[in-house]
């Protein structure tokens, strides 16, 4: 009797690692990209360990919207129903809103729309890096992005036409967006902001300081997805770091970002977001990638993009 329950264990025991096993190996990861001067399009990079990144070298969808027809800080997020949303900086000055498209493939995009989340203020210069959070508690999306409003706030160091502030709407459907509202003013101009959830009323801001003194990233903290984010770190990277994006790995998150001065991608990984530790040495990054976002897909989903994006030009 002993020996068969210590035989029951043993197989449960090796069941479940298995599971385990198979389950890690079930995931992939791909990282919106794009490359200067943004005019071509959004690219992906794929990834199965979340760390060594493959460029697939192909454009997935060309802009169309906004003047000059640019496509920077392409930001993905797939739905429960295995939809991808994408939305993107379409100019970098003299704009009101961000581009959007959906896909169920990657390869075959809905219409492009140019959606003007600014319009109600006149002033605004620019609407840059819209990053897509889902919110499930309320089952609602939530983009943020950075814009400047000439003379809304204490300028500091910044010129007037560069003293952003994060703004955010919300949207069930993609069709329908809430108006405009302020998310995040640290007293600090801010722009390329990423919302990780951490756990149960646990969330954490991902944020460039654009100030002269910094251009570098930090951290605040929230109870709630809307914030208000409070007790901004200091910084944990160099100057001159932009475009974060955020991936939980197994126990640890890793944060990427783009080191624009170096022109390359750097990391570092933390499991608290109070210390950070650099992981430069165990990531590749292809060249001339330029900050997007990261998502989880499955792995099957990865090798049939290979497969049809063959055929793309």
């Amino acid at each position: 009797m002993k020996f068969n329950l210590i035989k029951y264990c043993l197989i449960g025991f090796i069941g479940m690692m298995l599971f385990t096993s198979c389950s890690s190996s079930r995931k992939a990861y791909l990282f919106t990209s794009f490359h200067e001067p943004a005019d071509s399009g959004l690219r992906l990079l794929y990834s199965y360990d979340g760390y060594y990144w493959n460029d697939f070298s192909k454009i997935f969808l060309k802009p169309l919207v906004g003047t000059p027809k640019i496509m920077r800080d392409p930001s993905i997020i797939q739905d429960k129903d295995g939809t991808f949303h994408l939305v993107w900086t379409t100019e970098w000055k003299n704009s009101n809103g961000f581009g959007y498209a959906n896909s169920k493939d990657l390869i075959h995009w809905s219409e492009e729309q140019y959606i003007p989340i600014m319009q109600s203020e006149p002033e605004t210069v620019n609407v840059w890096a819209p990053e897509i959070f889902y919110e499930d508690s309320s089952k609602q999306y939530i983009i943020v992005w950075s814009s400047c409003i000439p003379g809304r706030f204490p300028k500091g160091l910044e010129d007037e036409r560069n003293n952003h502030r994060l703004y955010y709407t919300t949207t069930k459907d993609f069709k329908n967006f809430s108006p405009a509202k302020l998310f995040f003013d640290g007293g600090f101009s801010s722009i390329d902001a990423v919302i990780v959830k951490k756990a149960m009323n646990d969330y954490v801001l991902v944020v460039k300081d654009n100030t002269r003194p910094e251009l570098d990233i930090k951290v605040a903290f929230s109870n709630n997805a809307f914030g208000s984010y409070t007790n901004t770190s200091k910084t944990f990277t160099d100057k001159f770091s932009e475009g974060p994006t955020v991936v939980k790995v197994k126990d640890q998150w890793l944060i990427y970002f783009d080191a624009y001065r170096k022109k390359i991608y750097e990391a570092v990984a933390t499991k608290d977001f109070q210390t950070f530790a650099n992981i430069d040495s165990l990531i590749r990054v292809p060249q001339n990638h330029k900050h997007g976002t990261i998502i989880e897909v499955k792995r099957n989903f990865v090798k049939k993009l290979i497969r049809k994006s063959k055929d793309l030009k």
